[in-house]
């Protein structure tokens, strides 16, 4: 009987393994063949159910090990004086700086008032600075952010439009579902459909890697309510232009 059950075991260990290595295979397939395409799974940044177990300064703590492990792999020398504080500067850089907006304890609260000045005209928010980081090569998205909205009757206070910019901006992205987050925050927080974000970015993965191509630069778009009619999308453009 313990022979038998033996022999069952083995089988299925070894059928496991095969289903393993198979799975392996095929991820390291779509990988490949993914290659540098520029995809966006979700609308939400890809997070893990236990993002926030650790604190920050656990996450640093975690970071500045591994980060010495790739220093010391690509053959550099953490010794000298140079380079032996880089992992623990690189740590804080992506925790406490660069991914700040992974945090949602960091999110700016979006304070309303009145419209009493009954202003029904479009507010533009020209020019905001965008500091990101690719998802998928971890370097640096540079650009300008361009928010518009039309009051249903609530105002918020300019600084918090450049505010949630940067709070996104601030974590791995991709610019299509950084466009929609600030959209989709803003149509929250300001209580109407009608707003419009434009973002005109360059990507070092494009510039620096790849194709290094740094003459070109990416524009992406959200528009809803009014701001889906060609009117108010045209005033718009002409405003930020």
């Amino acid at each position: 009987m313990k022979l038998r059950e033996t022999s069952l075991n083995m089988k299925a260990n070894g059928q496991l393994r095969r289903d393993l290595e198979q799975n392996a295979d095929e991820i390291l397939h779509k990988v490949e063949s993914i290659g540098d395409a520029h995809l966006m799974s979700d609308l939400e940044t890809p997070l893990r159910k236990d993002a926030f177990v650790l604190s920050p300064e656990e996450k640093v703590n975690r970071i500045e090990e591994k980060f010495a492990d790739i220093l010391q792999i690509l053959g550099l020398d953490l010794s000298d004086d140079s380079l032996s504080g880089t992992p623990r500067r690189v740590a804080k850089m992506y925790v406490n700086e660069i991914f700040q907006g992974l945090l949602p304890e960091n999110k700016p609260q979006a304070k309303l008032f009145d419209n009493k000045y009954r202003y029904g005209q479009m507010l533009l928010e020209k020019n905001i600075t965008v500091h990101s980081y690719c998802e998928h090569h971890l370097v640096p998205i540079i650009g300008k952010a361009h928010v518009a909205y039309i009051s249903s009757g609530k105002v918020i206070g300019l600084s918090k439009i450049n505010r949630l910019v940067r709070y996104f901006s601030k974590r791995p992205q991709v610019q299509e579902r950084l466009t929609e987050q600030i959209g989709a925050e803003l149509k929250n927080a300001l209580q109407t459909e009608d707003v419009a974000v434009y973002i005109d970015a360059e990507h070092m993965c494009v510039a620096t890697r790849g194709v290094e191509d740094a003459s070109s630069n990416t524009i992406t778009v959200h528009y809803s309510g009014k701001f889906k009619e060609e009117a108010y999308r045209n005033e718009f453009l002409k405003m930020i232009s």
